[in-house]
Order: structure tokens, then sequence, then C-alpha cells
């Protein structure tokens, strides 16, 4: 039974000099002067002393330890040591507010937390009110945790031991932490590797380049765990730089690409150069949310395919679908045909099953005796949801589709109240409450509205406390008022793109909101002009 650290530890010794991460100067240039290489040998060698140190401190098997260690070599380096010890961590942003952070430590109950020395100072503020604070160190003072209650020097973390707990919004407000085992993660090794058609990897040979944060499962589950499995190496950005993307894919001699539908959107605008065709260099990109009006312009332009996925936190690779192979019916936001691992269903708001061509929620388990064979094991404190999500024996993933003549499905809409921005799940509700601590708000509720650029947009349609007088100016000084102040409460990507000022809300009879109809009155009122265009006020 394998964990994330013996698959690494398997591979070193197979390939001891192979490169395992490369981090281009561009992601480095805030903390170092030049660009950042290990090979899995060096690695190893940093991992197995980290290890060491953690264990001295008494840290074992059944703990959390929370990461605030962005896209940096510090997070594979403490997230291997600290698994092979049987440990699971807590990837913490750290863009959030403090506020937000003090929920996920509170509520993961993280024995620690290490940090990049930068961000010491914002998770000082958010243990403060935390009735017994984990300690807080650099990534560089191990020794400088208190000692634990000594845990067994022979771990027995096998591929069922908690590996991460990562948080995803959902439709019910706070976010929701999804317990992943070992299995998980390397359940999405194994999935690259048989990946077939316009996908394939091979042993050792490739370098795959990802901008994406790696406190989400795309980065931390996926795009790791693929190069770790099949000796390839990673090619980890801090974020997405689009004036230097192509310069950085030709110098780092990435053969893979990782993305989200914002990054073909943005990187289509740039100014076209003879040196566009990549044909030669890359094999693939693989992501999902590509507009499908940019999908074919794209892969044209570039010259590799596009691979269009779905997948969610809550399935893993046990009901990952992927347009892998041909025909993937480009620009129609076709991600693929399931293959014989995974069982679906189509079904309408009774679960029953709609007929064939119509839209329906999706529902997906795993093939075989075993449905939940590589999904996430629960979510930590919520049996309720637990059970909610597994209902009827299926994931339900709140994902409506329509299948294809040929049996491909086709993205349509989210039947869950989730705005779903360059990549992050939002949950509305967690807004709503945040924009209801604001005095100069009677009522709001958020909605998504289409973005060419990420998808979806936050919309927030409020009924002001105090009536506004005629003409835009007062509407437009509030609106910013309320952005900033919800900016200081959420992470600045939660915060309303878009506000709509109304007399009233929809609702039923009894007082609940009609969101379908909350959707319309947003997108028209974006549509018309009528809404507020606050997106600026949203930075990093």
């Amino acid at each position: 039974m394998s964990t994330v650290f013996k698959e690494f530890e398997r591979t070193q010794q197979r390939a001891a000099e192979k490169p395992f991460l490369h981090i281009p100067a561009i992601a480095t240039k805030a903390y170092a002067d030049n660009a950042i290489d290990l090979s899995y040998g060096e690695a190893y060698q940093q991992v197995i002393a980290c290890a060491q140190q953690y264990a001295g401190r008494g840290l074992g098997e059944g703990q959390r330890v929370a990461l605030l260690l962005e896209n940096r070599a510090e997070f594979f380096i403490h997230w291997l040591a600290l698994n092979g010890l049987g440990c699971s961590v807590v990837p913490i942003n750290g863009e959030m507010p403090a506020e937000e952070i003090r929920y996920f430590l509170e509520h993961s109950e993280s024995v620690a937390v290490v940090a990049i020395p930068e961000k010491l100072r914002l998770l000082a503020q958010s243990v403060d009110g935390i009735q017994t604070p984990p300690p807080i160190i650099a990534h560089t003072n191990i020794n400088d945790l208190p000692d634990f209650e000594a845990r067994a020097s022979q771990t027995k973390a096998d591929a069922n031991t908690e590996c991460a707990l990562l948080y995803t919004s959902g439709s019910t407000g706070k976010p929701k932490a999804c317990i992943l085992s070992n299995e998980y993660f390397t359940a999405f090794g194994d999935w690259y590797r048989e990946l077939d058609g316009l996908g394939q990897i091979e042993w050792g040979k490739e370098r795959l380049l990802t901008p994406l944060p790696l406190g989400h499962m795309n980065a931390m589950a996926v795009s790791s765990t693929a190069m770790i499995m099949n000796a390839g190496c990673i090619i980890q950005l801090d974020r997405f730089h689009p004036s230097t993307w192509w310069q950085t894919v030709r110098e780092s001699n990435a053969t893979i690409l990782h993305y989200l539908g914002v990054l073909p959107a943005i990187l289509l605008q740039l100014p076209e150069s003879e040196a566009d065709d990549f044909s030669k260099q890359l094999k693939f990109g693989f992501g999902a949310g590509v507009n499908p009006k940019h999908h074919a312009p794209f892969e044209k332009r570039f010259g590799f395919p596009l691979i269009e996925s779905w997948a969610m936190t809550e399935c893993g690779a046990g009901g990952c679908v992927t347009a892998n192979r041909e025909p993937r019916h480009v620009g129609t936001s076709c991600f693929g045909k399931p293959d014989a691992s995974v069982e679906y269903q189509l079904v309408d708001e009774q679960g029953q099953e709609v007929p064939f061509g119509e839209p329906g929620e999706l529902r997906v388990r795993a093939a075989g005796s075993n449905p939940r064979r590589a999904f996430f094991s629960g979510y930590f404190k919520n049996p309720e949801a637990t059970a909610e999500i597994w209902q009827d024996g299926w994931l339900n993933t709140g994902d409506v589709v329509r299948q294809g003549e040929d049996g491909s499905l086709h993205f349509v809409d989210r039947r869950k109240n989730v705005i779903r921005r360059s990549g992050e799940n939002i949950a509305a509700l967690e807004v709503e409450a945040a924009l209801s601590l604001n005095p100069a708000i009677a009522e709001a509720l958020v909605t998504a509205v289409p973005d060419e650029m990420r998808g979806d947009e936050v919309a927030a349609c409020v009924i002001p406390a105090a009536r506004l007088n005629e003409g835009k100016q007062e509407g437009e000084a509030l609106a910013r008022s309320i952005v900033q102040d919800c900016l200081e409460r959420l992470a600045y990507f939660k915060a309303p793109g878009y506000v709509l000022f109304v007399d009233e809300l929809p609702k039923t009879a009894s007082n609940k909101p009609r969101r379908a109809d909350v959707k319309k009155l947003a997108r028209e009122g974006v549509e018309k002009g009528r809404a507020i265009d606050t997106r600026a006020l949203k930075k990093r």
C-alpha cells in the first residue's frame, strides 16, 4: 500500500539524476536571484533531512500541519517530508485575509503552521482569537517547534492514510474540507500514466509546466503526482505571467502545459508572432474551462491540442472524464467520454435519468465493487454533507451536462449555487454572508455572470440600506465601498466584480431566493450597463 513519499522515494531510486523540479527565474525573483533546479536525488536528500527535523519534534501519523509556502520548492520538500512521517498537510492561501485563514486553522485542527517569512505577521493575526493557537514558524526554523507527544518511529502510513485536507467552496457557505488519502493522490499518477490518445506521456521524458496554485487539487494531486510517479520534471510557476509565458515555455523545454480557461483567452490577445507554432515542442495542454470560441483558434495558432477534462476535488481520478481521443468536438464545451473505469448518469432534479441528449446533472462513481475508489474520503467534521453528495450511491456533482450523439459529454451549466471564476470555486452564500455584515446593505444576493476571460464573475444584486439619489455617482461610490469592505473579509477573487442596485430581489412566496431569476437579473444588468463594474478593485 503506497504513499506519495514512497512513490517519490521509488522514483529517485531509479532516476536520481533526472530533474524533479524547475522553478523559472520569473517565479523566484521575489526571493531568489536565480531559477531553482532540483534533481530527484537532491530533493530526496532535502526531504529526508526535513523529515528528521520534524520527527525530532515528535510529529507523526495522525497530525496535520498547515503550510503557507506558496508555489515554492519548500512546499514540495515539507509536504513530502511530512507525508513520509504519516502527517497530513493543509495548504493555506496567503492571499486570504486573516479572518479566512483563522477558519482554516481552527477547523482543520492543525497542530502547527509552517510559512514563508513574509507571511508570519499575517498568520500571527490569523491565530488571534483561537483558544489554543497552533505554533507558527518560518520554514527554515523547524527546530523552533515545541515538542509534541512522541509518535511511533516507524509510521504505518499507507494508501488509506490522510495525505492532505483541501478546502473547496460549495453551495452551503463556509468552505468544506475534503479529506484526501494517499490513494487519492497516487491514483492520479497511475491515471496519467495510462492516458492514451493525445495525452500519452513517457517515463522520464516529460517536463510539465503549471502556473496553478499548489493549494488546489490540479497542481498538488494531478500534475505533481503525475511527474513524481513517471520521473518527469515539475515546472512550477508562482502564477500566470502572460507577457513572458511563451518565453518561459521555450526556455524551460516544457512538453506539457496545465491551464485554466482564462489562460487561452489572455494568450490569444497577445500580438501574433512567427514563433507562435509550438507543435514541435509541446505535446498537449491539459485543463478545463476553455471558452468554446477560443478553443479552435488557439490550437490553430499555437499548434498543439488543448485537452479538456472534467473532475472535481471530491471525485479525484476515480470520476475523471477527459477528451484525450478524437473526436473532441472542439468548440462545444466537450470534455470527452467516460472510460470503462467510470460509471455515470445524467438526472433531473428528482434524481430520474433524463432522455438521451437532454441536459441533466452529472453523477459519477467508480466502476466495480468499490464505487468510492480514488474519490475523496469525505468532508471533515461534516458527515451530513458527505451523505448528501453521495445520495443514492452516486457522487452528485451539481454540474449540468448533455450527452452528444456519440456519447461525449458537454458542459452546460452549474446546478449548485457556485461561481467558477478562473478556476476558483466561490460559494454565493459565503459572499452573501460577508455582504450581510455591511450596514450600508439592507439585503444582497450573489450569482455568477459570464466573463469571457474568467468563465464566471461574481455579481451582487443589492438593496441599499438608504435610498440612492438619481445619477450614477453616488451608486458608484457605494459600490466601491461595498467591494472594499468585502475585500477585508474575503480573498480578492470572491469579492463582487459587479454590483447591481435594485429595489427588490426575486423571492418565492416563502421568501426564498429564486436563484434562476437572480442570475437572469444580474446578467441583464451587466449586458445593459446598469450594473457597476468593480472588477478593477479585485487585485492580488
